[in-house]
């Protein structure tokens, strides 16, 4: 696919972003319409459910399609993943009840996995390394550019609109993009047959979805210590083992236990796992803050978030076009954690008098450090490794990054949690304040700080308050808002010390040329005994 016409390869790029734009707009817009989906749907219970079905589904088919799509081509799976896609996205809007828009988000995690997935890696096929890094940068910024437009979208959709067209008002855009797809994108012949390895498959399935769901329930739905989380995590544990015995011993393994061993790969999915904790705690905690202990509007929460976005596509594709420039990589992966950490430990120092000019400041930090780092991490990882195992590589670090972000949402609520809780027990024990509280429910209902983001209800309350409790209500909530401050800012902060982990990881990350092509030998040879092996041996066939 190298030797194609420049513009063929351009016209194919469009119809790939196309079909990526279609899948994230449609992750981004659901945001802000959920509420409203739920209330309508009359299912709160099963709120967490709408997203975790989708990550489950997402991140178990990323991994499994990368080393299918290495075998029989990726144009197969992006249509394939685009018309699944497309049929979750349709089914969703003729969703009457949640246990229906749950099935139907886990057919729409079906299909974004595999329009994930074979997306980064047709950048692969198409360009050479060093031709790769304004792609990859272009590509990371589609994600931004979803997150500027779908939230907003859905907002005036439900505002303006029947629901239901938060799913639909994008399918055109996805019959666009498998029509470009099928009559642009080359034909693959299928290489010699390999055996698929489908214990492999169940297994790695089996570890990624207990881990996944122990993540997403521990501390939220159960206590960490709690029977289902301890045997999640056992089952884990037990399907890792089973499923690394399977690797060693079946001829085309689903995830080459060997892609370990080359230093390259495993430090730069390390590194991205911890961007993962970073990106994902500023992404989900900033407008917590913003909203629950500012005080701020949820559309003033949007905007406050909008400029990090913003400044997220524009470093991202910057970043691109200088590293197949300049064929350097490394510094803007060093400079992005640097200036990732910063941001986040700026983001610690905030307050209850914190402006949203200093906000906007701080969070402009983050994002600049996350569009440097982005588009380096997918590029290194390709570069490691020999073309016939690109797409088993490029899937492994969606996966890397989507656990970093499930891991990280996962221990940083645990701990604002923890530090909630203690503020607020110190602040509320043999106190006359703590009295008042105990002597009236709706006074009750404020010791649970996610309320502050409910402007409505805190109206409602104060309504049904005697003028002399209205002012223990005010003094309830500047307590409570002290409390949720503290809590958030040690999540900043301990997120900027796993930042700075990172920071100091990209020192260990060898920078090797750029391929300036990708017609390379490919040697069938056995793995390199240790005696043997340098860093540089993945890539003497280049």
């Amino acid at each position: 696919m190298e030797s194609l016409e420049f513009k063929k390869k351009i016209v194919i790029m469009l119809a790939v972003m196309s079909a990526m734009l279609f899948a994230a707009l449609n992750q981004t817009i659901v945001g802000t319409a959920l509420p409203k989906i739920i209330s309508e749907l009359q299912g709160i219970n099963y709120y967490s459910w709408v997203f975790t079905m989708f990550m489950l589904a997402s991140s178990v088919t990323a991994i499994l399609v990368g080393k299918l799509s290495d075998i029989y081509g990726r144009k197969i799976f992006i249509l394939v993943g685009i018309g699944i896609f497309t049929l979750g996205s349709f089914l969703c809007g003729l969703a009457n009840t949640m246990v229906q828009l749950i099935i139907f988000r886990g057919i729409q995690g079906f299909g974004a996995g595999m329009i994930m997935s074979t997306s980064f890696t047709v950048v692969g096929d198409l360009f050479s390394p060093r031709e790769r890094g304004k792609w990859q940068g272009l590509m990371t910024s589609i994600f931004g550019i979803s997150s500027l437009i779908g939230p907003t979208l859905g907002g005036w959709i439900v505002d303006n609109a029947d629901w239901h067209w938060v799913f639909w008002v994008f399918l055109p855009v996805g019959v666009v993009a498998f029509i470009m797809i099928l009559i642009i994108y080359p034909s693959h012949t299928v290489k010699a047959k390999e055996p698929i390895d489908y214990f492999g498959s169940i297994f790695i399935s089996l570890t990624i979805i207990p881990l996944l769901l122990a993540l997403t329930w521990g501390g939220n739905e159960y206590e960490w210590s709690s029977t289902p989380i301890l045997l999640l995590f056992a089952g884990t544990i037990i399907a890792f083992f089973f499923f690394i015995y399977t690797e060693k011993r079946v001829t085309s393994p689903v995830l080459p236990l060997n892609l370990f061993k080359n230093r390259i790969f495993t430090i730069s999915n390390i590194i991205n796992l911890l961007i993962g904790i970073g990106m994902f705690g500023a992404i989900m905690y900033m407008p917590f803050f913003i909203q629950g202990a500012l005080g701020s509007s949820a559309t003033k929460s949007g905007l406050i978030m909008m400029p990090m976005t913003f400044c997220m596509v524009c470093t991202s594709a910057i970043c691109g076009q200088l590293i197949s420039k300049t064929g350097k990589y490394k510094i803007f992966v060093i400079l992005g954690l640097l200036v990732m950490g910063t941001g986040m430990f700026s983001l610690s120092f905030m307050d209850l008098h914190t402006t949203s000019i200093r906000a906007v400041i701080n969070i402009i930090i983050v994002g600049v450090g996350i569009g440097l780092c982005l588009p380096v991490v997918t590029l290194a990882v390709q570069n490691a490794v020999s073309q016939k195992l690109l797409g088993v590589a490029t899937s492994s670090v969606q996966l890397f990054r989507q656990l970093g972000g499930t891991v990280g949402v996962a221990i940083m609520g645990t701990i604002m949690n923890m530090s909630l809780q203690n503020r607020m027990s110190d602040a509320t024990t043999n106190s006359e304040l703590g009295e008042q509280i105990q002597q009236n429910p709706n006074l009750q209902q404020l010791q649970d700080p996610q309320i502050l983001m409910n402007h409505e209800e805190l109206t409602n309350i104060r309504e049904s308050l005697s003028p002399e409790l209205q002012v223990t209500m005010s003094n309830m909530i500047a307590m409570a808002r002290e409390a949720l401050s503290y809590s958030l800012t040690n999540v900043f902060f301990i997120t900027s010390i796993i930042l700075c982990i990172g920071f100091l990881l990209t020192f260990l990350l060898k920078e090797i040329p750029l391929r300036l092509s990708n017609s390379v030998k490919e040697e069938e040879t056995p793995a390199p005994s240790p005696c043997q092996k340098k860093e540089t041996s993945a890539f003497s066939n280049h």
